[in-house]
């Protein structure tokens, strides 16, 4: 009844509560005669039990007591069930009062309606009780064995325990961990507190299944350490989420969520000039072109902090700018206005120019996808280099304050022709800076974490589909930064800039592939080679193994934030280049990809392509 059923019938749930109620007032004459009813008294129980019976039907029946579900019974049950057997009782004892002055006969001695009303509501809440024991009991019985942890012994860890607790969790919590000595060897809820470097002592003997981060202000770098370490004792990581996402400040169990790859691999927050930003960015007109896009929405949504007069979403895929329209109406930002349009399109981005002059420009509109470009050579310059050209060329003409570019760190020694495109784009926008009263500023940038051409979308979807993940080699390493990472450091990079200058940014390490997804296996509790197999298809058209943020004759400069440097690059006459950029571009009519992409490198000598058909172009 309890395990196999989803909910046991009302019908049911009543008859038990008054053979309850039944059982209760017999034990009630007991007690108050010491097990021995006088015959008077034993004469007049049959009616005082129908009374009672009656009394408390209609009651149950009016507050609908028996049509809760008993296996989730609360503490707010237990005193709902107490008050509805309160009012019975009185009305029991109004009734008693009545009669004894119209009969001059006490039906219910007082000391039975007292005792009855106790054993009643010990026994229907003990019932309920029962059944929800049961029921949890039976239900995840393979699950008794396991155990918790929670890492942090604040005000956080008490509520993420209690909120285990209400949401029957057959887990058992067996320790709590805490880097504060002064905690260390204190209890909570006769739970000890302990250090962090007994986990490994604990897992062997208990086996822990799961450790729950309640720590709201804990270091990434120490959340990172935690993670690291109980990712290769195989126990599963949760967090404890931000108490601003707790439901009407309240925690519920279901809000406890796993970490994933994202966070492990995110850095602590950037310190940004929050006001030297906004003074530069309030009640002007901003443009995002590929603002539907990972990077430009993102960059979308922290300019919106800025108050800009109005922000212009350029792009032309026409289902994610309807996305970002609704998120950002449900955030209540309205000041965004989105035109479905293409960067390589002169016509249009000169229309747009009149009708929403901008004073800063965020260029984001790219091809980025390496493999492809490198089918693609025509595509890949008239979009990254056409396209960008049109937008300097108009920013220029227009006299817009700023123009930001978003370049990559494959623009640095370029071994395909996505790169080489974008490299020759910044080369444009830097040259075009020397004549123009508008600051033309790169930033440049490696891979960035959850975007659509990252490998974690890919490697997600891989391991939900049960393998097997595919890697392009054992060897090939990446930079990383998450998306609001990368867009914080542009708009750190854009108020900066004078013109002119590159920014590169601080990519920390560089992240083997394969260590990336080994560790998004463990983290979906699953066993490489076990559970989901890991292959190498080779290197890809273009790709190379270890990425550059600087080419082998530049050198930096640094910047007041830390994460931004500046670096030191050729600097080329803005006629010549623009007269080979003109010659480059033609080349799209024809669809020569040889022409284009031997073209390409007279433009950017130091780009050698790797893995690719146009090698033979080198030699």
């Amino acid at each position: 009844m309890f395990h196999n059923s989803r909910t046991t019938p009302r019908g049911l749930i009543l008859a038990i509560d008054l053979v309850i109620v039944f059982f209760s007032v017999i034990l009630s004459y007991l007690l108050r005669f010491n097990f021995n009813i006088p015959a008077n008294e034993l004469h007049l129980l049959p009616h005082g039990l129908i009374v009672i019976l009656f009394i408390r039907l209609v009651i149950f029946l009016i507050t609908k007591s028996f049509s809760g579900i008993i296996r989730y019974t609360e503490v707010q049950d237990v005193s709902r069930i107490f008050f509805i057997l309160l009012i019975g009782t009185i009305l029991i004892g109004s009734f008693d009062f009545a009669y004894y002055h119209y009969e001059k006969l006490i039906l219910i001695p007082r000391a039975i309606i007292v005792i009855e009303f106790i054993s009643s509501a010990v026994g229907l809440i003990l019932f309920r009780l029962a059944v929800k024991t049961t029921y949890w009991e039976l239900k995840k019985p393979d699950e008794d064995s396991k155990n918790m942890v929670i890492f942090g012994a604040g005000e956080a860890a008490v509520i993420t325990l209690r909120a285990l607790k209400q949401a029957n969790n057959s887990k058992k919590v067996i320790a709590f961990f805490d880097d504060s000595k002064n905690k260390q060897g204190k209890k909570i809820e006769n739970i000890e507190i302990i250090s962090f470097d007994h986990l490994e002592k604990i897992h062997s003997s208990q086996k822990i299944d799961t450790l729950i981060i309640s720590s709201q202000n804990i270091e990434k770098i120490r959340r990172n350490q935690i993670a690291e370490k109980c990712l290769q004792l195989g126990i599963k990581v949760k967090y404890v989420p931000a108490v601003s996402k707790w439901i009407n400040g309240e925690l519920s169990a279901n809000q406890i969520k796993s970490i994933d790859i994202l966070e492990l691999l995110e850095r602590d927050e950037i310190q940004l000039s929050k006001e030297a930003i906004a003074g530069d960015l309030r009640d002007k007109t901003i443009w995002v072109t590929g603002g539907a896009g990972s990077i430009g929405s993102e960059i979308v949504r922290q300019l919106a902090q800025f108050s800009p007069n109005k922000i212009v979403v350029i792009d032309t895929a026409e289902t994610p700018i309807f996305h970002l329209e609704l998120e950002l109406k449900n955030l209540g930002i309205s000041n965004v206005e989105y035109i479905i349009g293409d960067v390589r399109n002169e016509a249009r981005m000169r229309k747009a120019f009149k009708t929403f002059p901008p004073q800063q420009i965020y260029h984001a509109a790219a091809y980025k996808h390496v493999p492809l470009m490198e089918k693609n050579p025509s595509e890949a310059i008239f979009t990254n280099v056409n396209g960008t050209k049109i937008m300097a060329d108009l920013a220029h003409e227009f006299e817009v304050a700023k123009f930001v570019m978003i370049s990559t760190d494959k623009a640095v020694n370029p071994t395909n022709v996505m790169g080489a495109s974008k490299r020759i784009a910044e080369i444009y926008v830097q040259s075009l800076n020397q004549i123009s009263k508008t600051a033309f500023i790169t930033t440049r940038f490696g891979n960035v974490l959850g975007s659509n051409g990252s490998v974690i979308p890919l490697f997600t979807k891989q391991i939900q589909e049960g393998g097997p993940i595919t890697l392009t080699h054992p060897e090939i390493t990446r930079f990383f930064m998450t998306i609001p990472e990368a867009c914080q450091l542009v708009l750190e990079a854009g108020h900066q800039g004078k013109g002119g200058e590159i920014f590169v940014f601080d990519m920390g390490k560089s992240v083997k592939i394969i260590d990336l997804a080994r560790k998004m296996i463990r983290l979906s509790g699953l066993e490489e080679n076990k559970d989901i197999q890991i292959i190498y298809t080779g290197l890809r058209p273009g790709e190379k193994l270890y990425e550059e943020l600087l080419a082998n004759e530049e050198n930096t400069l640094p910047t007041s934030n830390p994460k931004i440097m500046i670096a030191k690059v050729r600097v080329f006459d803005f006629e010549e280049i623009k007269q080979k950029i003109n010659n480059l571009i033609t080349l799209f009519d024809e669809q020569n990809n040889l022409d284009i992409v031997g073209s390409m490198k007279e433009i950017v000598p130091e780009y050698l392509s790797q893995n690719s058909e146009f090698e033979n172009l080198d030699k």
